[in-house]
């Protein structure tokens, strides 16, 4: 499903970000990145999702060899994959129903199947009565469920959420965490970046924790440690 053999990655200004990571998730699992700020979550993201390129090492996700890509390619990449992001990434002047439809009409689906897959992908997340809502009229967390729905209108057998509930507070929070483990129990596999200790201790979910661009952990049933950050080796 996901994984990372040697893999760095050095900016052109150059900033470290990975240091010769081996990583593995397989199909099905629930895993948690976590990392202080700048320790490397988000290139890791990025990476999977081909946004940067690895400086080092392969990256393999969903059975394609990322790191060899060729940019026509990436679009079949993405089309296998969910993102949630913090920041919701909505399109303001479409509604609900449109900014869900919008991730498959990108994908060249048939309007017979996005009319019968949106709003089973609003009743997921509990929106179905905000479909023709726009994102300005909605609560954070309300915006968060409509990026979720986004995410999975597809059908995605991979959903990586990058700090999905940074903008949000705590009970907000928890209702898309709920949300996130249904779609795992569902059969997708979910990666997850965060610090947010609270959520990782109470789920027990598989915890990859990164310092300084290194592995530092890698725990089943894991915890949110804060000494990850100063560790500079895995073990």
């Amino acid at each position: 499903m996901v994984e990372l053999k040697n893999v760095s990655k050095t900016y052109s200004n150059g900033t470290v970000a990975l240091r010769d990571i081996n990583l593995k998730m397989d199909k099905g699992e629930f895993v948690f990145v976590v990392g202080p700020s700048g320790s490397g979550k988000s290139s890791l993201v990025k990476l999977l999702l081909k946004e940067e390129d690895a400086t080092e090492g392969e990256v393999y996700v969903n059975g394609y060899d990322v790191s060899s890509l060729s940019r026509h390619e990436v679009p079949y990449l993405r089309r296998s994959l969910g993102c949630v992001f913090q920041d919701f990434r909505l399109l303001p002047n479409k509604t609900v129903y449109e900014n869900v439809a919008f991730a498959m009409i990108i994908t060249e689906a048939l309007p017979k199947e996005i009319r019968r897959q949106v709003p089973m992908a609003l009743a997921l997340v509990g929106l179905s009565r905000k479909a023709n809502t726009y994102p300005s009229q909605l609560s954070g967390g309300e915006q968060q469920r409509v990026a979720l729905a986004r995410a999975l209108v597809n059908n995605p057998s991979l959903l990586i959420a990058d700090e999905p509930t940074g903008n949000l507070d705590p009970e907000t929070s928890w209702e898309i965490m709920k949300l996130l483990s249904e779609v795992n129990n569902r059969g997708t596999t979910v990666i997850v970046t965060t610090h947010e200790k609270s959520i990782v201790d109470e789920m027990k979910r598989r915890v990859v924790a990164i310092s300084k661009g290194l592995i530092v952990r890698d725990q089943e049933k894991g915890q949110y440690r804060d000494e990850d950050k100063n560790c500079q080796t895995y073990h």
